[in-house]
């Protein structure tokens, strides 16, 4: 089984070295932002061949750059394109089922391209040699560059990692060049042998991950300083904003980078800490795939007959909800448990999970009373208040947690029985056989019942 990982290497560079980089980046920018252009003038072509019949000449002659880039320079405009059309599409099916009335702006004007980064293809534009050497290339031909990096990536590199693409990256603070390239390892496929335990992993504001095996053992990681530093920046970004002037906005390009800093260094410090404490285990996290997609947003709250403003409170969990980074704590925690190879972590379907008793599988948006922090199970017939004869009461992220431990102890099943293991449930659409699936599936969970023996204080 292949795992990517990105490997960030400093490269020691010379003065001359170093403006020859800069102008390298440069021209590649300026190249992307003359085919953005030349796209948007010819009917918003995506069309990678097209693109290069009609800019291949030009960006090699106006901007001097070598062959394997200027290839690079189309490739790389062709799939934003593709990407936009995309979007465009998705965005018309979406307005027609009533799910937004914003019209999809990305292509009422070509993609300016800011950020001078160079893509580089391997054995083509840039190559490693001994001696922690690395050659690239530039306006003037191949340049070699002594790096330095993590230890462990430096190792993978020179016993023969393959190698994928490589983003040539300047630090302006530091005034430095990274070369960041993609390592493709070959981990050992997972068996059911290997991952004994199980853990679901639910992910929130208040707390960001909350886990919980099938024993009973659960973990909060809080997110109460990293929401409240988030905030800081926020308001910080909305008055220089505000201010719009030349220093306000390179303040706050400083303060952006630093924010997404600050959230991929909180996302992988909870990922690692969840890892190292299940070893041996399949880990289970909701699918959140177009979430967001699932039904319109909307701008007031019902009460009754009437249509009432979204209170402040809404407002601001909404606005915390869009601005922290969920799918990249998942994404953090699903390789770096394959690197681990004792781990491995799957996707079950996230219907549910919060309103769901774990001990008698009614679902009832009640149970969430004011969606707060509590959960209360409202039947009357549930197997807990008629063993204990009072509600079963419990953290709602905690219940959340013990949801996705269940589904996932149903996927291992699934893979002990077939030997297939399914890390993603089926892709969101209006394909019949896969809403036939999933019903399925979420059927077979209503039936699922958490164990009081396994933990007998709750």
């Amino acid at each position: 089984m292949q795992q990517i990982i990105t490997a960030k290497l400093k490269l020691t560079t010379k003065p001359g070295e170093h403006r020859l980089l800069r102008q390298t980046q440069l021209a590649y920018r300026d190249a992307l932002n003359y085919v953005s252009e030349w796209s948007f003038t010819n009917n918003k072509v995506s069309s990678e061949t097209k693109l290069h019949q009609g800019t291949y000449r030009s960006v090699r002659q106006s901007f001097g750059l070598p062959s394997q880039l200027a290839c690079s320079v189309i490739r790389q405009v062709s799939a934003n394109y593709k990407g936009l059309w995309t979007k465009f599409l998705k965005n018309i099916n979406h307005r027609k089922a009533g799910y937004t009335k914003k019209r999809f702006k990305g292509l009422d004007k070509p993609p300016k391209y800011i950020s001078p980064t160079v893509t580089y293809v391997y054995g083509h534009d840039y190559g490693f040699k001994t001696c922690q050497l690395v050659s690239i290339m530039t306006l003037r031909g191949r340049i070699i560059l002594p790096y330095q990096g993590y230890a462990r990536h430096i190792a993978l590199i020179q016993n023969g990692a393959r190698c994928g693409e490589a983003r040539l990256w300047y630090d302006r603070r530091r005034k430095q060049y990274y070369l960041l390239v993609s390592l493709e390892l070959e981990v050992p496929e997972p068996m059911p042998e290997v991952q004994k335990d199980v853990v679901g992993v639910d992910v929130g504001m208040r707390y960001f991950a909350t886990t919980s095996k099938l024993t009973g053992e659960s973990q909060f990681y809080s997110g109460k300083a990293a929401k409240a530093k988030a905030d800081h920046f926020a308001r910080l970004q909305k008055r220089l904003r505000h201010k719009g002037t030349r220093s306000a906005t390179k303040r706050l390009i400083a303060m952006s980078g630093r924010e997404r800093r600050f959230k991929l260094q909180a996302n992988h410090t909870i990922a690692k800490a969840i890892v190292q404490a299940h070893p041996r285990s399949l880990i289970g996290m909701e699918d959140l795939t177009g979430i967001r997609d699932d039904k319109p947003r909307r701008k007031h709250r019902r009460r009754g007959k009437k249509l009432l403003p979204t209170t402040r409170r809404q407002r601001r969990a909404n606005s915390h909800t869009s601005r922290w980074a969920f799918a990249e704590l998942q994404q953090m925690i699903a390789y770096k448990s394959a690197l681990s190879c004792s781990s491995l972590a799957v996707r079950v379907d996230a219907d549910y999970t919060s309103k769901a008793c774990p001990m008698c599988g009614v679902i009832d948006k009640k149970n969430r009373p004011g969606n707060g922090l509590l959960f209360i199970c409202q039947n009357s017939d549930c197997c807990y208040r008629l063993h204990t004869g009072r509600p079963y009461i419990l953290h709602a992220d905690l219940v959340g947690a013990r949801n996705i431990a269940m589904r996932t102890l149903c996927t291992r099943h699934t893979w002990v029985q077939t030997g297939v293991l399914s890390v993603r449930p089926e892709s969101r659409g209006s394909n019949v056989s896969n809403s036939e699936t999933k019903a399925a599936r979420l059927k077979r969970y209503a039936e699922l019942r958490w164990s009081s023996d396994a933990n007998p204080h709750v």
